[in-house]
């Protein structure tokens, strides 16, 4: 299931190979602090992140150690304080907000807790707007959007609205949506949280057969252990830093 026409002309984040599969995000020093009263509070201090091409990472950390703050600097929702943030080879750190954008738009997806879809479009309408705004026709948009919807076992479930669907469904629709623009690299912020256990593990089930049918690469934050042992890395925040897991 190959959904990704590689860009050209990208140069290599730090750690890239020749025999290895390239970098799809690479954070190095990024620093974050945040005013305090007369203080500033340090998030992050000096973290540094590889995450190849069709690499999926859990970022396992407690409430309040930075993990959305890591996710908002790699999408480029936010500014570092310092530090490089290299999306698919290319530093970001230095570019105007308009190409920030930009890139956000074509190379990055988004899931987050709650599915965010618009109520009044079904299904299939939500996932094939961001590729219409991309450009693409409607007949495309909806081409991939069945495909993706019934990859994740929606087929039956696309003329329906999200007050039509399950929560399970839902999030199935806002992942389906996260993948349409064919990204490079997919953000996920406790995806499953809002969920009953036996839905979360469906749908994070989904999302992890998904990510590594498209080759996307991907980080997702959880809280959820045995969820996180299914990925093929495991990181978490310690002093502002990221560390790696066994």
């Amino acid at each position: 299931m190959d959904m990704h026409a590689p860009p050209q002309g990208r140069t290599s984040a730090p750690g890239s190979s020749a025999g290895r599969p390239p970098l799809a995000l690479a954070l190095t020093g990024v620093v974050r602090r945040y005013a305090q009263g007369q203080a500033a509070l340090e998030i992050l201090r000096g973290a540094d992140l590889a995450i190849a091409q069709g690499q999926s990472v859990a970022l396992v950390a407690p409430s309040g150690s930075g993990k959305s703050t890591l996710l908002h600097i790699a999408g480029l929702l936010e500014h570092s304080d310092a530090g490089e943030v290299f999306i698919d080879g290319a530093p970001t750190a230095r570019l105007p907000d308009a190409e920030r954008t930009r890139i956000r738009r074509l190379a990055i997806g988004f899931v987050y807790q709650f599915h965010h879809l618009l109520p009044e479009f079904t299904a299939l309408e939500n996932v094939s707007m961001p590729q219409m705004i991309r450009g693409l026709s409607r007949i495309e948009a909806d081409k991939r959007a069945k495909e993706l919807l019934s990859y994740l076992g929606l087929g039956a479930r696309l003329t329906h609205r999200p007050s039509e669907l399950s929560g399970g469904e839902q999030q199935r629709v806002a992942i389906a949506r996260a993948l349409a623009n064919a990204p490079r690299l997919l953000l996920a912020d406790e995806p499953t949280g809002n969920l009953d256990p036996k839905t979360s593990d469906h749908v994070f089930g989904a999302m992890t057969e998904l990510v590594r049918a498209t080759g996307v690469a991907a980080l997702i934050a959880t809280h959820n252990l045995d969820l996180a042992a299914r990925m093929d890395r495991r990181v978490t925040l310690r002093e502002g830093k990221v560390v790696e897991l066994a």
